[in-house]
């Protein structure tokens, strides 16, 4: 198949290039920053340079390339502006999904978010409903994700991978990543909201078998959803950093995901099934 990879310059992207290239497939990675061009070649791709929130030149590439899936990684997260994110996930998906049926494109993948449901008591399923009635801030993400998922929806066989809250490396619980700082500052109390982990090698493999998987949202966790008591002191630790400060309480959407249906439905088996292994060995 000939797949169009947006965001493949992105820690997932970087990882997923190399997986569909060995699969056997075309691949074509996107990315807006032409010094990166050179990356997605090494990775064994094509590469197409292309502004996101330019919808004429999206709708161009895509009539172009002629893809037959399209994968969406955009994130705006490095610097942690969810306000970008938001953007992207509002103005870019809908550029992107307008431009997949323009072109007949029949199958898109897109990363969503595992921490966007509801208040609960259990980890959410994916017939639980989103936030919808967030508070502001948590607003901003919740609405880029209504956005994301309902346009991402339009397209006749499309796949919603709920992510878990990404470690591993470049991202924000790597050594040198935004957490690790926030933890060695001694910034980051310990609570008992329960949140579900995924190893970035985790989130890319599942972009690969979604290629086959059926319509609809699917949560992408690790097997133990964690309390900021419990992984929080851990990670700490392997950072040699203080111990964190214990902040009783937590927000009713802290509640971690469950992965039943993307093992048990879908046969998905995370290789890092918890998080204790490599947040151990920071």
């Amino acid at each position: 198949m000939k797949i169009f990879v947006a965001g493949a310059t992105g820690v997932i992207g970087c990882l997923l290039l190399p997986k569909l290239v060995k699969a056997g497939h075309e691949v074509v990675g996107m990315t807006r920053d032409s010094g990166r061009t050179e990356l997605i070649r090494g990775l064994g791709a094509q590469e197409h340079v292309l502004d996101i929130f330019d919808r004429q030149a999206v709708f161009s590439a895509i009539k172009d390339i002629r893809p037959d899936v399209v994968i969406h990684q955009l994130t705006s997260l490095s610097d942690r502006n969810f306000q970008d994110n938001a953007r992207i996930r509002i103005e870019g998906t809908r550029n992107l999904v307008d431009a997949a049926k323009a072109a007949g494109v029949k199958r898109m993948i897109a990363q969503s978010i595992a921490w966007a449901y509801e208040s609960g008591d259990q980890p959410a399923r994916e017939e639980d409903s989103l936030d919808l009635d967030a508070p502001l801030p948590r607003k901003i993400s919740i609405d880029g994700i209504v956005a994301l998922e309902q346009a991402v929806a339009e397209v006749a066989d499309h796949v919603i991978l709920r992510y878990g809250m990404f470690y591993g490396p470049g991202t924000w619980y790597d050594i040198q990543g935004e957490m690790a700082k926030q933890v060695q500052n001694h910034q980051l109390p310990a609570t008992d909201g329960v949140m579900s982990f995924l190893h970035v090698k985790d989130a890319a493999h599942a972009a690969l078998l979604a290629l086959n998987w059926p319509s609809g949202p699917v949560n992408i966790v690790d097997d133990e959803p964690a309390a900021g008591i419990d992984w929080l002191p851990i990670y700490a630790k392997a950072l040699q950093a203080p111990a964190p400060e214990y902040q009783e309480g937590r927000q009713g959407w802290e509640r971690g995901a469950s992965n039943t249906k993307a093992r048990t439905v879908y046969g998905w088996e995370p290789q890092y099934p918890t998080w204790r292994t490599e947040l151990r060995q920071m």
